[in-house]
């Protein structure tokens, strides 16, 4: 470890961690790379790889500032299976990463612009085999109506922080995901209504 430990700690983080492992434990594949979009202070890149440890797992995000918490998280970690993490965003193209067998998006389509969705599958058609998995995790809308209070007022919050921002319409980007070839394969309730979505590609 750096002198300076510059890891952050997410509470949702600590909270939502085990609940989401249970689903990819279960979806996705027995071996390969998974590429994780918006791994935020690297707290989930590192306890999903220490579970997984067949899966080699490349933590990313956006933001510049993110990755300090995530390189000191994964050398905290001390993981083989984990590489160090790459700042890109989504919404460029080509991807860093040419080939994945899996793509996990935890928290990253409310936090971003409407844009990053369709860029999501799109980036995910190029590089991901046949059935590869894309997992996307967060609160969502369904037939245009919130799934309870709480994501109201998260909703409200969201769009106060930046305009762009919003908790989406399942079936919204269930349509982008279709555009790309991929299918929508389960959508599994979660603990403070949330949903993991399970895309695989034809």
């Amino acid at each position: 470890m750096p002198t300076l430990d510059r890891r952050q700690f997410s509470p949702s983080a600590a909270r939502n961690r085990d609940p989401i492992l249970a689903v990819l434990q279960r979806v996705l594949p027995d071996a390969g790379l998974v590429l994780e979009l918006g791994s935020g202070t690297g707290e989930h890149a590192v306890h999903f790889a220490r579970h997984l440890p067949a899966l080699r797992w490349q933590p990313s995000d956006a933001d510049p500032a993110a990755m300090p918490s995530i390189t000191d998280w994964v050398a905290y970690g001390a993981l083989t299976n984990v590489l160090s993490p790459l700042c890109f965003d989504l919404a460029a193209s080509p991807w860093p990463v040419a080939a994945a067998d899996a793509i996990v998006a935890i928290n990253v389509l409310h936090y971003s612009p409407w844009e990053s969705t369709p860029a999501l599958f799109a980036g995910a058609a190029a590089v991901l085999p046949a059935g590869g998995v894309v997992y996307c995790y967060g609160p969502y809308r369904r037939a245009g109506v919130h799934t309870a209070p709480s994501n109201a007022d998260f909703d409200a919050w969201l769009r106060s922080v930046d305009p762009r921002f919003a908790v989406r319409d399942l079936e919204a980007v269930e349509v982008e995901a279709q555009r790309c070839g991929l299918r929508l394969d389960e959508v599994i309730d979660m603990p403070a209504n949330n949903f993991s979505l399970v895309f695989r590609r034809g």
